[in-house]
């Protein structure tokens, strides 16, 4: 069931619906507001509606390159597994292979 909880953002007051935990809604929200606040003293305008798609757009690069990261990380562990496997299969043939860490 949804709860309501009230967050301020970049000085306006949101309330909003979720079925998430409150709490996590509301460090959400103080993130968005650090995200703005920082982008607003960055650029010239004071407009609400451009600091807010500034930070939307930074966030959004934030998010690629998280996904950038995790997704490189997957092919580094995929490629350990595949060296290791070689070593398992080698030592099970009774053939020495040399190990490559990378």
């Amino acid at each position: 069931m949804p709860t309501t909880v009230q967050v301020d953002i970049h000085g306006q007051r949101y309330v909003m619906r979720s079925d998430l935990d409150p709490q996590y809604v509301s460090e959400l929200a103080s993130y968005v507001d650090e995200k703005m606040r920082t982008a607003a003293g960055e650029v010239t305008t004071a407009d609400p509606l451009c600091i807010a798609v500034i930070t939307a757009i930074n966030l959004t690069d934030e998010l690629y390159r998280l996904r950038a990261d995790a997704s490189g990380s997957d092919t580094r562990a995929q490629a350990r597994v595949v060296a290791i496997e070689r070593l398992v299969d080698a030592a099970l043939a009774g053939t020495r292979l040399k190990a490559v860490n990378g």
